[in-house]
């Protein structure tokens, strides 16, 4: 298994309505691409203000394989999901890991 973390910084203030938007979409992803065994995502609502920088939303998604990770990348899902960001991200964080 390996697990893929994301945490997500805008250019731009979104409303919560539309991060919660945004949330559902990644949320998803788990009947419309194979591999995912387990997902979750959701608004940043921790009270560690100093270290927040600005990231807003986060992900993770656990998947079967190396194989699993490798393709979500290209799916179209996926691929759709990311053409919606374009121009409102700023920043983003990506880690993979295996899942021991």
């Amino acid at each position: 298994m390996y697990e893929h973390l994301v945490v997500f910084k805008f250019n731009t203030n979104i409303t919560p309505a539309e991060q919660q938007g945004l949330v559902d979409q990644l949320l998803a992803f788990r009947n419309r691409i194979p591999g995912i065994l387990d997902i979750s995502a959701g608004i940043n609502v921790t009270e560690e203000t100093g270290n927040i920088h600005g990231y807003t939303i986060g992900l993770r998604v656990t998947f079967e394989d190396l194989e699993s990770l490798r393709a979500y990348g290209p799916h179209p899902v996926h691929q759709e999901f990311v053409k919606s960001l374009d121009g409102l991200l700023e920043n983003v964080i990506v880690v993979d890991y295996p899942k021991i």
